[in-house]
């Protein structure tokens, strides 16, 4: 890989949030400011064209880095670097978001949701040219080009959030960053819907960032997944690496999850626990709390992210570094 199939660098990016009281109550109540460290030490790259997904449960900080990398937050630390873009613009950044019944405007028709960044940006030569293009973009999506005299209200969530999408690609993206776009639809329209991305992003050369907790959804998305654990990766791959030889006990826990129509009672006993809260997580590994595998090294020395198999299969595990975690499943952990 070059530097010129790099679509998105993410290096050593941090955020943290001041969720402390109002100076006021702290001064009265005598209590230090609190700081929430949503995103700690992330570091990736995104190949043009390919799907690069972040899972994890939630609260982990994958939503927090779709919005750094879609600039709706400043970084705290690090840098977010983007590839050049067509005709050697800068590239172009849209965003999905999770809910479409939240993210379009109730009060505007359709067509001036989707036209509004072809105006903002002045991407077409006047109202007909721009009124066209809404009307194509509408077709591409797979609805009507008369919808666009019509409310968001009048539409089903599925059908809203091709609207979403339609609108994300009136601004002529490189770079999708997607939200856990099908996270608030049934799971028909699910399929629908990932299908209609995975035909843009083979018609347009489209980047996708795909955030999601659901690995089934992933598995059909990806090119390369990135495991978050409490605000850091915990374990990268290729998609078909991770989910045949993952190596991070969350990982694994993760991927038990997943139905398995051939074994579908087999034991899930390695799901133990609630994260740990991200206002006080746990010295060394944060996972050593839920993990099986945990000694003492574990509970007081975070571990570094390092390959595993191969440069592209990384994680940040001492039982994996030590050749004590196993292949494929965990040992039981009994307690929570």
């Amino acid at each position: 890989m070059t530097q010129r199939d790099i679509a998105l660098k993410v290096d050593k990016l941090s955020k943290v949030f001041d969720v402390s009281a109002p100076l006021l109550n702290r001064m009265l109540e005598r209590r230090p400011r609190q700081l929430l460290k949503a995103v700690d030490n992330v570091s990736f790259e995104v190949e043009r064209g390919s799907s690069f997904s972040i899972v994890g449960e939630s609260g982990c900080g994958k939503s927090t880095i779709a919005r750094l990398v879609s600039g709706l937050y400043d970084t705290t630390r690090g840098t977010i670097a983007f590839g050049p873009g067509a005709e050697g613009r800068p590239m172009r950044v849209q965003m999905i978001f999770q809910d479409p019944h939240s993210s379009l405007n109730p009060r505007w028709y359709v067509g001036d949701i989707i036209a509004e960044p072809i105006r903002e940006m002045g991407l077409r030569n006047g109202p007909a040219e721009t009124e066209a293009r809404v009307r194509e973009l509408l077709e591409t999506v797979g609805l009507a080009a008369d919808d666009a005299a019509k409310y968001p209200h009048e539409f089903s969530g599925g059908q809203r959030q091709r609207i979403s999408i339609a609108r994300a690609l009136a601004a002529e993206p490189e770079v999708l960053v997607c939200d856990e776009p099908t996270s608030a639809l049934d799971v028909s329209v699910q399929a629908q819907v990932l299908n209609l991305m995975r035909r843009l992003q083979a018609e347009l050369g489209l980047t996708y960032l795909f955030i999601s907790h659901d690995l089934s959804v992933v598995r059909h998305m990806s090119d390369h997944i990135a495991v978050m654990y409490l605000g850091r990766i915990v374990e990268q791959a290729d998609i078909e690496t991770l989910f045949t030889r993952p190596r991070h006990p969350y990982s694994q826990m993760l991927l038990s999850t997943i139905p398995d129509i051939e074994s579908p009672h087999r034991s899930r006993d390695a799901q133990v626990g609630e994260p740990p809260s991200p206002m006080n997580p746990p010295p060394g590994c944060s996972f050593n709390p839920r993990c099986p595998l945990a000694n003492d090294r574990c509970r007081n020395e975070a571990p570094d992210l390092l390959a595993v198999e191969a440069e592209t299969h990384v994680a940040a595990c001492h039982a994996v570094q030590e050749g004590r975690a196993p292949m494929h499943g965990l040992p039981h952990k009994t307690g929570t």
